[in-house]
């Protein structure tokens, strides 16, 4: 069973923008409650996508610079990252056929 990567500035780089493989990102906080609802289905989604797609959670409180950088207004914030660039994003807390339809279509793109 695989687990979200913690994602910070020093690992952003190497796990996120130079993966060979689909990348989401959650973008939460501790007192964030709809944060808190998407985190255990952001875990699940790990893994049943361990082999396929690389994903991790970036808590924005201590990570302000990359959720400057990436324009995040409000949590959760889910990006899709493909080859180093956003290629889609969910904000807010949403059914988890929404997050796996979304990294389903990157990883059917690579195919």
């Amino acid at each position: 069973m695989g687990k979200a990567v913690e994602i910070n500035e020093s690992n952003f780089e190497e796990v996120v923008l130079k993966s060979d493989k689909p990348v989401l990102v959650d973008f939460w906080a501790a007192w964030c409650g709809p944060c808190r609802m998407v985190g255990p289905v952001v875990e699940e989604i790990a893994g049943e996508y361990a082999d396929s797609a690389v994903v991790g959670k970036l808590d924005v409180d201590n990570n302000q610079d990359i959720a400057i950088k990436y324009g995040i207004r409000s949590i959760p914030a889910l990006l899709y990252f493909k080859n180093g660039e956003v290629v889609d994003n969910v904000i807010g807390a949403v059914p988890k056929a929404v997050l796996t339809n979304k990294l389903e279509a990157q990883i059917g793109a690579e195919a």
